[in-house]
């Protein structure tokens, strides 16, 4: 393929991105009954998983289906946390000759701690209505890509794991 036509596909590939739609979609994950196993799903309206400083009242943005009940409710989150990082590692092998005859070998190893992701910290209380209402309390772990875990309780205390 020729230089300018390479060029001029790229160009036109990174024109038709940024005329692509944003991402929409909601964040889905699932949720676990851990007495029981049953799973259900959990959908939160993407871009709303991040802080929101003195806004409990907002819309809700979360919807739980679990067990023939849809919960629907709100996440309130705050920032400044962090999640720890994963741990790295690298080996290191090299050889060098000089034109003297001369030769020289060397290796290393090297091992260091991932650096913190940062993350939010909250809760989430969602309802259902029909008969008997019900309530599930969770506490939230968040990340910035606005993936996470959880875990929640009904008001029997039954205890549920959150994935998304």
């Amino acid at each position: 393929m020729k230089p300018h036509a390479l060029i001029g596909a790229a160009l036109l590939a990174s024109l038709l991105g940024a005329c692509a739609p944003a991402v929409t979609a909601p964040q889905t994950g699932r949720i676990v009954n851990a007495v029981t196993g049953q799973e259900g799903t959990v959908t939160f309206t993407r871009g709303t998983l991040t802080p929101r400083l003195g806004d409990p009242f907002a819309p809700d943005n979360a919807t739980i289906r679990i067990g023939g009940r849809t919960y629907t409710g709100r996440t309130y989150l705050i920032g400044g946390g962090a999640l720890p990082g994963g741990l790295g590692f690298s080996v290191a092998f090299g050889a060098s000759s000089g034109t003297d005859g001369s030769a020289f070998t060397g290796g290393g190893t090297r091992v260091e701690g991932g650096r913190p992701v940062p993350a939010y910290t909250g809760n989430l209380i969602a309802r259902a209505e029909g008969a008997p209402p019900a309530l599930l309390t969770c506490t939230l772990t968040v990340d910035a890509q606005e993936r996470g875990i959880g875990e929640c309780f009904d008001g029997a205390g039954t205890r549920y794991a959150l994935q998304f």
